[in-house]
This record gives C-alpha cells, structure tokens and sequence, in this order.
C-alpha cells in the first residue's frame, strides 16, 4: 500500500502544492507524537475543506494508500502515527468556529480548532465547554472527540462523548455522511455518533461537530490538600463523594510528582508530604463557600497536614500549570517513560496506588502517579532508559502487572488516552472474543480496504 509517484501527484491536485509535501524535513515534523515513536509518512497533506478530504480518500480507495488523520500530534498511544506508511492528513486549515449558539447552547466548529482556542471563546459569552484535556493549549478539537478525551472537570461534567450531539465525517469511500443532531434529544437510528467518538480515526474523518455547551459557572474556587500518607489522600476521594460533594474537579498527585513540579508551586509543600489533591469547586459564591468548607472538614477528618486555599484566579492558575507541567517534568527521573492512564471505580483508588508503589519497590523504577481521582482515572508513569534492557523488561512485566490488577479490580486499561498501538496488545485483557470480532466487523464495514488509520486499536496478530 505504499504511496505511488502517480498518487502523490494527484494528491498534489487536490489540494495544490502548497499543501502537500514529501520534503524530508517536513514528514520527520509528523512522524511523531506524544509517545516518542517515530514513524515516517510517504507524505503530508494539508486539505482545506471537507471536499478536499472527500476527494483525498476517494482517491486512496482506488489506489490503495493509507491515511492517518492527525490534529496536533499531543496523543499518547500512537493513534497518529503512519505505522504502515502512507499519508498522513493534517486538520489544521480546518480551524474555524463556525457558530456559537447562545440560545440553544450549541456550538458548529471544524476539526482543528484548538481545544483552549474554543473554552476561551464560548467563555467570552458567558457559555462553558468542560471537556479540558491537559494538552487543552494545543490539542484540537477533533484530537479531543477522535479519542474521547477526558481531563480533570469529568468527575462532575463527565468526558467529550457528553458534549458531541452531532458529527460531519467523511468515510473512507469519500462518502461524507451527517450524523447525530443539533437538538438536546434524538433517538433516530442507531447512534452513530457515539461509535465514531472514540473511534481513533479507524471509521471516519471528522469534519464538523455541533458540541454542547453550558452556562458558565458564576464562580471557579480552588484548594489543595497534602498528605503524609498516600493510601489517606486516595482514601479522602472517596470519602468526598460519599458526602454527597460534587467538586468540579479531585486531582491527585504522589510523592514523585510533586518533586519534579516542586517548584513551581505556589508554595513548597511541608516536609513529609506523601501525596496532594487539587480540588475545585464552581458555582455561587455562598455555594462555594460552603463546599469549600465541607471539603476542609474532610481532609482534615482524613489526616491532611496542609491546606491551602487558591486566594485569586492567578493563584488557581499557578497551581493547575503545575499540575499540568507534571507529565514533562517527570523525564528529571530518566530518559524514558512508560505513561498508561488505567482507570478503577472510586472505592478501589486505595488499592491501586499501593499496587502502584508496590510495582515501583519490586522493579526499582521510579514510578510516578497522578490524574483525575474523581473518577478513577490515574496517570501511572514508569521511568525508565529504554536503552537499558534489563530496565525496559522490568517495566514490560510492571505494565502487564498493572493491567492484570486493573481488570481485577473491575477497571479498563485506558481511561482518555485511547488504544492506539501502545496498547493494542493488551485488549483482549479488557474485551472478549466476540465482542472483539464484532468490533473488527464494523471496521470492515466502514473501511473495507483498510486504508485508514489501519494498525491502530486491534493487534495487527492476534
């Protein structure tokens, strides 16, 4: 399936020379993303509008290339990356906001419209978009609903697939079809934009969403809580929501990410700390006030050393830009990381973060974990230099401990981050026979010639 000189050429017709490159220097810039991977594409091209992306595919079917869609290239399991070679597709010109509906909370944007682009526009008129991914300042918009990406707000405002009322996609025959609607209710057919979110560019090309937005909240209010007992600070988690308190957000951090973050937060952590939640809460003011105060009462009831109150919205952002630093920052512990988001039911935080430390002790690599506690979902980050092979089989045989003890603890081995080819060797852990063969059906279905994205969510043996 590699991509002919006739191909390229024609490729170059559809969307002018200008947009469509096999320079060198230009395919090493995306033959790569947040895995470290490498992969070189046959070529780049840059469409500018759906037609052009019907068209492309179009002629992929007929002359059986592959093509990889890619937003910005911030995935962490390899969704955008030309494993088989081929064309790899860039959203970027798609970028514009087409409308912002006030009236009906509804908005119409194309693909690559920067997730943090987006949240700063809905909130310029008084409107509240949650999903807020920690690579909201680059990440797009498509990236977010092609792995149906998460971020700390989920505890409360739930994932994008909550927000996605309608999609344009264009299928691999170059076919664009409209799914979903622009209604708050639609129970018409089968609901084929909730199979396409989440999809990873395997179905479809997305185009257009109509996305769901809300009012902004009135106030945003934020604290934070140190532990010197991390199995206390997951405990606390669950005791929050016991309580009936629903914060905006419950992050999580250990002992190592506070360390490589350390200084840039507001203030050093005391001597001892174990662990931090960063919680928020969003609301009235008088309501704030009070979940604030009920959140003190049970981090305190817990054993919490410290708590700290964000005095002012600059103050806030000093702490989440810590928060969202931690993922770079942990290279200060090695050359390489391993970075699976497993997510487990609330009550079952505890166990899987003293597994985590336990992992860590047994192997000798430095593990590292944080996220979204909220709702389960943990970043689990092993360092280590893949150079070494000794270390690269201790961290092999951690993750597949890891997942093994997802499973049973009744979790899923990927909570934001999708499947992609990091973690296609592991589904069968997570989904059965049957339900994986259905799943290959409906590939099939869509893509009969396997030319887009191919390689990705299903090993490639089984």
């Amino acid at each position: 399936m590699t991509l002919s000189s006739r191909a390229f050429k024609k490729l170059r017709q559809i969307t002018g020379k200008a947009h469509c490159t096999q320079k060198k220097e230009d395919l090493v810039c995306y033959a790569y993303d947040a895995t470290a991977q490498k992969f070189l594409p046959d070529a780049v091209v840059f469409p500018g509008d759906k037609s052009e992306i019907s068209e492309i595919l179009k002629l992929a079917s007929k002359e059986r290339f592959v093509v990889v869609p890619r937003g910005s290239g911030s995935g962490m399991t390899g969704g955008a990356l030309a494993v088989n070679g081929g064309v790899v597709l860039v959203t970027s010109r798609l970028n514009r906001i087409m409308a912002i509906d006030r009236d009906n909370l509804v908005a119409r944007v194309e693909p690559g419209v920067i997730t943090g682009d987006f949240h700063a526009a809905v909130e310029k008129v008084g409107l509240f978009y949650p999903p807020d991914p920690a690579s909201s300042a680059f990440s797009t918009l498509g990236g977010n609903v092609a792995e149906c990406a998460g971020g700390p707000r989920a505890v409360k405002y739930g994932v994008t697939r909550d927000y996605v009322l309608g999609l344009t996609v264009v299928l691999p025959s170059g076919d664009i079809i409209q799914t979903g609607v622009a209604t708050a209710k639609g129970v018409v057919g089968y609901d084929l934009t909730r199979l396409i979110t989440g999809s990873e560019g395997t179905l479809g090309i997305i185009v257009e969403m109509t996305l769901r937005l809300l009012p902004l909240p009135e106030e945003v209010r934020t604290m934070t809580a140190v532990f010197s007992d991390m199995r206390a600070a997951a405990e606390t988690v669950s005791l929050v929501i016991k309580k009936g308190i629903i914060p905006r957000t419950i992050e999580f951090m250990d002992n190592n990410s506070i360390r490589c973050v350390e200084n840039t937060l507001e203030s050093s952590p005391p001597a001892g700390a174990a662990a931090m939640l960063l919680l928020e809460v969003d609301g009235s003011p008088a309501e704030n006030t009070e979940a604030l105060a009920r959140l003190e009462q049970v981090c305190t009831e817990k054993g919490a050393i410290d708590i700290v109150r964000a005095e002012d919205k600059e103050a806030a952002e000093r702490l989440w830009r810590a928060r969202k630093a931690i993922s770079p920052a942990l290279y200060a512990f090695g050359p390489d990381k391993i970075n699976e988001d497993i997510v487990v039911p609330r009550n079952r935080i505890p166990d899987m973060v003293e597994k985590i430390r336990q992992i860590g002790n047994e192997t000798g690599l430095v593990t590292a974990s944080f996220g979204h506690a909220g709702d389960g979902n943990i970043h689990v980050n092993i360092m280590l230099d893949k150079k070494d092979g000794a270390q690269l089989q201790k961290a092999e045989k951690a993750v597949e401990e890891l997942f093994d003890y997802t499973i049973r603890l009744g979790g899923t081995l990927s909570g934001e981050h999708g499947v992609g080819t990091s973690k296609s060797a592991y589904m069968a852990k997570e989904i059965g026979p049957v339900e994986m063969a259905l799943m290959k059906n409906i590939k099939a279905v869509f893509d009969p010639h396997n030319i887009l994205n191919p390689g990705k969510i299903f090993p490639e043996k089984d």
